[in-house]
């Protein structure tokens, strides 16, 4: 598995890990800390850094076996921005047909280019409230 397979296995099912499997796998994929500086931060063999790591990339593959919330999120992704690029297509084939809608051709363009970040956070934070 590679680090960004790793990476978004643990964003996903990272709370499920033990308190010291996430700081383990956080020194080492986030903080970029070998596996020899971790096992001398935490006191403990190589061997046991090396085994809990490839415990913990076996276990967040088992849990994406199950569950599948990683292969969603890369299905929507994809059919998102397979969808803006028809939308995009479309616009500038239409632009080119009928030029004196250029302002809504223009308007769709930026609605389909922008970044909803704000709004996402926002709506997300709403639910939490």
């Amino acid at each position: 598995m590679d680090k960004i397979a790793f990476m978004r296995l643990w964003d996903l099912y990272g709370k499920l890990l033990t308190p010291t499997q996430r700081e383990i796998t956080d020194l080492y994929f986030n903080l970029d800390l070998t596996v020899s500086e971790i096992a001398e931060q935490k006191g403990v063999s190589r061997q046991s850094v090396s085994e809990c790591l490839a415990l913990c990339k076996s276990q967040l593959s088992d849990y994406e076996d199950k569950l599948g919330h990683a292969r969603l999120l890369e299905e929507g992704d994809l059919a998102l921005s397979f969808m803006t690029g028809d939308v995009l297509a479309w616009a500038d084939g239409f632009l080119k047909l009928h030029p004196e809608y250029a302002a809504d051709i223009a308007h769709l363009t930026d609605i389909a280019e922008r970044n909803y970040s704000a709004e996402v956070d926002a709506a997300l934070n709403k639910l939490k409230d």
